[in-house]
């Protein structure tokens, strides 16, 4: 079966292999590069997004510029991020040929995201991205808590990522990036992505997840102070918090005494913990360990 047109200014698979060998461009697995081949998918994307007209969307790994294209149909601004350098290079060019009209609304930022702190133009309100499987938690993570004006993101991940990061407690797969995510946003997926949208078809499944940004729980404790319970409970996952959270504590017992006064069961796990749970264990950290101390 042949492909629908791309349509007006997007990318259709022979448009992306013309791209490709025109700027000696091979997919690297060492990036993590398996570029959407797909217009239908794009628009999918983008309409999931619900991005606005007023909408300033940044975008992580815009690749040859598949979603970048379609974003700029439909947002104010788009904001793109990418690492490599031959693509970074060419995407303004292909934005101007393929859409004129709109790449005076584009902007492209050469640089690794994970050491972004700061974007040209006005505040990022949505976050749209088919993020690089070896990457994808980090650099999304990174992303909220550096931007807090980005209200709604959509991320396009490994299945199986997508399903750690909407998991809720009790399941096998909720853990860190689960915990960690519910402390921006109200997190869930959002649909599938077959392999053959993209080139090189990857190896895995791809998930869509939507996260809506919330205020995040109310306690004394700091961000930090609470993701350093998180990863200290999830790092031996199948020993009890009494356990898992003794060096943390400073030993067992002070452990105890922290997850007691958190009103926590000392011989739960902390896969059967909510964001607002690690928060109170946090606040409750033994002397010298909570809340504004140096070991904090």
């Amino acid at each position: 079966m042949s492909n629908p047109p791309a349509g007006p200014g997007l990318l259709g698979p022979a448009d992306i292999r013309e791209l490709a060998a025109a700027l000696g461009v091979r997919p690297t697995k060492q990036l993590g590069q398996n570029f959407v081949i797909d217009a239908n998918t794009v628009r999918r994307i983008v309409r999931t997004a619900e991005v606005r007209p007023d909408d300033v969307v940044v975008e992580i790994g815009p690749g040859l510029g598949s979603l970048t294209l379609a974003l700029l149909e439909a947002a104010d601004r788009v904001v793109a991020v990418e690492i490599d350098p031959v693509l970074a290079r060419h995407l303004p060019t292909t934005v101007a040929n393929r859409m004129p009209e709109r790449a005076d609304r584009f902007a492209l930022v050469h640089a690794d995201a994970m050491t972004v702190t700061e974007l040209p133009g006005p505040a990022p309100t949505a976050l749209v991205a088919n993020l690089p499987y070896n990457v994808s938690v980090p650099v999304l993570l990174h992303m909220l808590q550096t931007f807090p004006s980005i209200e709604r993101t959509l991320v396009m991940v490994q299945s199986e990522v997508a399903d750690r990061l909407a998991a809720t407690p009790g399941g096998k797969v909720y853990g860190v990036p689960s915990v960690k995510a519910a402390w921006y946003a109200d997190v869930k997926r959002a649909g599938a992505i077959g392999r053959n949208v993209f080139w090189p078809a990857p190896n895995v499944d791809s998930g869509l997840v939507s996260l809506v940004r919330r205020e995040p729980p109310s306690t004394t404790a700091t961000r930090k102070e609470v993701f350093a319970v998180v990863d200290a409970a999830f790092a031996q996952r199948r020993k009890t918090l009494r356990a898992a959270l003794a060096g943390w504590a400073g030993s067992a017992a002070a452990a105890e005494e922290a997850l007691t006064a958190a009103g926590v069961d000392p011989k739960a796990r902390g896969e059967a913990l909510d964001v607002e749970a690690f928060a109170r264990i946090a606040e409750h950290a033994p002397a010298g360990r909570g809340p504004g101390s140096p070991a904090a």
